[in-house]
């Protein structure tokens, strides 16, 4: 045997061993679930930041379902996931509906690595990989204010992912590959708003597990924040701020975390939209320290290309121009009338029609927007109707055509049309 597959053969030995040291984890034993009447006020109310901050709600609620009681189904590659129960009730079962007999020890590790108090390991649509960098403190904390909220018995559907990752051992390779477990210290050459910034992107709000593509086992591809795809809407890059039809700036960026809106890009919409929510409800520093730290991962802006002339229309964009006078114009000409929400930016500027995909076009066009009434201090409401119901895949496809052909000035995307059938589908 040559030294080369000696080699090889021992590398394999020791992934193989160390997958089997993650993969068999020791159950921790359940405590009585602790009343709130004994859990530190202190750390119930500093927790409630940390949950926020960690936008745990918006994936452990169901549509229509309790706060924190799971059931949201979470649609990957690999099949869908449910998420599971995280009010204090009682697992009798381990299935995932709820918390209650969790000692800390039990949710810290959780974060920490990805595991069950029984034992089990965790799917990483449970973004630990992130989690995992939370101070003690915090994770106590978010832990005191979770034993706080009303114990809902509410036990999520069953996961329906292909065959061979119903197998959870397998994680074990998974986490030997993406899982760097443990706080990471500051930076001592940067300031501490940058610090702190980086702490809650990279940690809490693990912004890296939507602004990053995928990699053909669920790993964060690179570059990090460089743009992915959740549920049919675009994510995208939080590196390339700089290079929008009007360049992002701290304070924008700050807005829009906390309110879902900036007048010079748009309104949240999608998964994002839930996001601001959370954020609404944290302190104005902790935004405006992830703002700071996002706006220094920015690469140069590049030249700005000359607005392509659309010259002669198309039939689809013809088409679209009529739609567009049908169904937007009276929100989105030069004069809305009065009395109707007016807290929109001009389409030219919407992230939407800027972007190298036309999905979060389609899927604004497709489910509107719901009402919103004015979070923003001092900003209307906003509201926009939706149009699946009333348009065609092939109207949807000439509408978008026509927003940014003719209203942005950019290039035609391809396929919309095809793609609007997909997300369609998707939604149902």
């Amino acid at each position: 045997m040559n030294k080369k597959l000696k080699i090889a053969l021992a590398a394999v030995v020791v992934g193989a061993a160390g997958a089997l040291a993650f993969a068999w984890q020791p159950a921790i034993a359940p405590v009585a679930p602790v009343a709130s009447s004994a859990l530190d006020q202190g750390a119930v109310a500093r927790g409630a930041r940390i949950v926020a901050l960690g936008d745990c709600m918006v994936c452990h609620t169901a549509k229509g379902g309790a706060p924190f009681a799971g059931g949201l189904a979470l649609r990957t590659p690999f099949g869908t996931l449910y998420t599971t129960n995280i009010t204090p009730h009682v697992d009798a079962d381990g299935d995932g509906n709820g918390i209650g007999d969790w000692p800390l020890a039990a949710f810290a590790r959780a974060l920490r690595h990805g595991v069950a108090r029984d034992g089990h390991l965790l799917y990483p649509a449970f973004p630990y990989i992130h989690y995992t960098k939370m101070t003690d403190r915090d994770i106590a904390d978010a832990y005191a204010f979770l034993m706080s909220r009303e114990a809902v018995d509410a036990k999520p559907p069953a996961n329906d992912l292909l065959l061979p990752l119903r197998f959870r051992p397998l994680l074990a390779g998974w986490n030997l590959l993406y899982l760097r477990s443990g706080p990471q210290p500051d930076d001592a050459g940067q300031g501490a708003e940058w610090n702190r910034g980086r702490y809650l992107v990279n940690s809490l709000g693990h912004c890296a597990s939507c602004h990053s593509s995928l990699n053909p086992i669920g790993g964060e591809g690179s570059p990090a924040f460089g743009g992915g795809n959740i549920d049919g809407w675009d994510a995208p890059a939080l590196t390339t701020l700089l290079h929008r039809p009007t360049p992002w700036n701290q304070e924008q960026l700050a807005l829009y975390l906390r309110h879902g809106y900036s007048p010079e890009h748009g309104a949240a919409g999608g998964p994002m939209a839930p996001v601001t929510h959370s954020l609404g409800s944290v302190p104005q520093d902790d935004v405006q320290a992830m703002a700071h730290y996002l706006m220094t991962l920015q690469t140069a802006a590049p030249p700005k290309p000359v607005a392509p002339v659309p010259g002669t229309h198309s039939e689809q964009v013809k088409l679209g121009a009529v739609l567009f006078a049908g169904a937007c114009a009276s929100c989105h000409g030069a004069a809305p009338p009065r009395g109707l929400p007016s807290a929109r930016s001009p389409l030219v500027l919407a992230t939407a029609v800027a972007g190298e995909r036309p999905d979060n076009l389609i899927q604004v066009l497709l489910e509107g927007m719901p009402l919103e009434t004015g979070r923003s201090t001092g900003q209307a409401s906003r509201y926009m109707p939706p149009f699946a119901s009333a348009l065609t895949d092939a109207q949807i496809a000439a509408l978008a055509a026509y927003i940014r052909v003719d209203v942005a000035r950019r290039p035609a995307w391809q396929d919309v049309e095809k793609r609007a059938a997909t997300l369609r589908k998707a939604a149902m």
